[in-house]
């Protein structure tokens, strides 16, 4: 007795066609979970340094508050030769 098994046809077989595998849909749900913990976490941490971004201007003159040093590199004298 051969029994032979019908592909399935209507809306299922269509839809399993279109949608990605289930391994792939629960990788990537499992992936959004990992970054919604960790975004959590980082965000019930707080700054790692809070202190290190200072806002305020800089002595030394300059139109962004920095140095008018041209390039930015203080006590690089002779061009690094």
């Amino acid at each position: 007795m051969d029994e032979f098994r019908q592909a399935p046809s209507g809306v299922g077989a269509r839809m399993r066609k279109v949608l990605p595998p289930s391994a792939l849909c629960g990788f990537l749900l499992l992936l959004a979970l990992m970054f919604a913990v960790a975004y959590a976490v980082g965000a019930a941490a707080g700054p790692v340094a809070p202190g290190m971004q200072d806002t305020g201007p800089r002595p030394g003159g300059g139109a962004d508050g920095g140095s008018a040093d041209r390039d930015g590199m203080h006590g690089m004298h002779g061009g690094g030769r």
